[in-house]
């Protein structure tokens, strides 16, 4: 990849894999806005410098002379009566100059890099709500429809935000769920359930070939969402693709935990992935298991790696980690600068005193990471417009949300707090001591370039934290969930992958320099990879689990139900 190639614009300015379980303490959040007024108060040059820029600036609105317009992606301000309407355009002029002087001010005042980036962040999080086109007069496209239905978009607005209210947990919808019901036109793999226990399901996918390879996989999901988004569409199911190209397809599918099971930690949901991979194995008869988890599954996956390794268990072959942070900094993002000590510690408080940590808060706490797209869009196309939000799988899934055992919970933020899967030997977790350079299996490790939950360039230090002498880290132009679902036929689809095979360089820039782009999906490129590592080929079983394991209920289970 050229030099020039190397900076994304669209890559997330906002981000942080701990954000949405800790949330954003009350106190954090009043301390960073005394630390402003704290440094405009010590300064008062500065004060009066940025007050009369934006003096000039409003003179310049009033009297109709200003250039202020707004970024030319800024799909808000689209509407042709911004530019024409002297009305609509001024009040856009005024949000922008606020906008402008709120930055201008920010980089003037003496703070350091954190500082800056929480000032920045929450700051922007205030001006973002204060945009006209999150109000009905603000806002032409939703004048321009009340007068055209006759006032039933503001009747249909209201009752979608009385029903947000009642049924939604005062969140606006993001998704229209109706079109959508799982086994039928979500999830709609064959296969079935081979083993069950109180926390969670195996489920085994029927083979769509006439031979498969003898080493199968296994996927760990994250424990925050439900497994079905690896099986969603047939043309974006990584189930159906896998099962298409010969693999014999195991997922997990994790129990929707409520508040008596809030005592589950990773050290139990480490013995559910053994249990798993012992029934694979009596199922299959192969010796080794390929495994592949993503997010807080990828998380998941490496403590379980660490055990096994710990217990010279060498039953695991290839592993596949996708858009999953293990080592967070605080520089990574602006968002990352909100979470505090203080701030994870009342977490963990909240979390206890739950027993879990509902999905509806977790949603909202992923949400405000990006206001702009994730709340205030859906505001003024279901509120102010009067539309139903659209009928998106992605967006049905992601609105599936499942909870989060307490336990489990503190035991991710110890990890991260700890910083113990970037420091070996220092951390005791599931039994045994954290250590990811005992794990020797090959790896392939995604990132996504607008990732705005786990941010690629944190994604790749996941390189050097391991054992592993061969490693290949893949660079997919999407976000986060979009980054793994890319299947081919995608116009839009291209990645970025090392000219050199062999260990990452420690430099992501040194990585970045020696890469080449493709303009296709990178799922072909991991596919070849995956059956590399999966054997020889065999006659594809006839049927789905074993005599000790048979099938129970048909995929995708019951627990993604609950």
């Amino acid at each position: 990849m050229a030099q020039e190639n190397t900076t994304f614009e669209d890559e997330p300015k906002v981000s942080m894999a701990l954000g949405p379980l800790v949330g954003l303490a009350r106190e954090d959040f009043v301390g960073a806005i005394a630390m402003m007024l704290r440094q405009t108060a010590s300064d008062p040059q500065k004060t009066f410098k940025h007050a009369q820029g934006f003096s000039e600036d409003v003179v310049q609105i009033m009297t109709g002379k200003s250039e202020l317009a707004p970024h030319p992606k800024d799909r808000r301000f689209q509407d042709p009566a911004f530019r024409f309407n002297p009305f609509f355009r001024a009040g856009m002029q005024y949000f922008l100059a606020v906008e402008k002087g709120t930055k201008h001010w920010l980089d003037d005042l003496d703070l350091d890099p954190i500082e800056r980036d929480r000032a920045s962040f929450i700051s922007q999080i205030i001006i973002d709500a204060l945009s006209p086109t999150n109000t009905l007069a603000g806002n032409p496209m939703a004048q321009k429809r009340l007068i055209d239905s006759g006032g039933m978009s503001l009747i249909k607005g209201l009752k979608n935000a009385y029903e947000d209210m009642t049924q939604n947990d005062f969140m606006v919808s993001q998704v229209d769920k109706k079109p959508f019901k799982l086994g039928e036109n979500v999830a709609t793999s064959q296969g079935a359930v081979v083993y069950r226990n109180e926390m969670m399901e195996l489920l085994h996918y029927a083979p769509t070939t006439d031979k498969v390879y003898e080493i199968p996989q296994l996927t760990i999901p994250p424990q925050i969402n439900k497994m079905y988004i690896n099986d969603l569409s047939p043309e974006k199911s990584v189930v159906k693709y896998q099962l298409d190209h010969g693999i014999q397809t195991f997922v997990i599918s994790w129990r929707n935990p409520n508040d008596e099971q809030g005592v589950w930690g990773m050290a139990d949901y480490i013995d559910c992935c053994i249990e798993a991979l012992d029934v694979i194995q009596e199922i299959t008869g192969s010796d080794t298991i390929n495994v592949s988890g993503g997010c807080s599954g990828g998380q998941t996956m490496s403590v379980l790696l660490s055990k096994l390794a710990a217990e010279k268990d060498d039953r695991i072959g290839s592993a596949t980690m996708m858009v999953c942070v293990l080592e967070p900094k605080p520089g990574d993002t602006e968002a990352s600068s909100l979470v505090s000590e203080n701030g994870i510690k009342l977490a963990k408080r909240r979390a206890a005193k739950k027993g879990v940590i509902e999905g509806s808060s977790m949603a909202r706490g992923f949400a405000w990471l990006r206001p702009n797209d994730l709340i205030w869009n859906y505001v003024i196309n279901n509120y102010l417009m009067g539309e139903d939000p659209p009928a998106f799988d992605v967006l049905f899934w992601n609105a599936d949300a499942t909870n989060l055992s307490a336990t489990l919970m503190g035991d991710f933020l110890d990890l991260f707090e700890a910083n113990a899967y970037a420091e070996p030997g220092t951390y005791e977790i599931a039994d045994h001591t954290l250590d990811l350079t005992k794990v020797k299996s090959d790896l392939f490790i995604l990132g996504g370039v607008t990732d705005h939950i786990t941010p690629w360039r944190a994604c790749y230090r996941s390189t050097q934290l391991f054992g592993s002498k061969n490693v290949e880290f893949i660079l997919s132009h999407s976000g986060h969930m979009q980054a793994i679902l890319n299947p081919p036929g995608n116009p839009k689809a291209r990645y970025y992958k090392s000219k050199k095979s062999g260990k990452p360089p420690k430099s992501v820039d040194k990585w970045m320099e020696g890469t080449e782009e493709i303009g296709e999906s990178w799922w072909p490129h991991w596919m070849k990879w995956l059956q590399k590592r999966s054997g020889e080929e065999k006659k594809a079983p006839k049927s789905v689990g074993s005599k000790q394991h048979p099938a129970l209920d048909p995929a995708p289970g019951t627990y993604v139900l609950e």
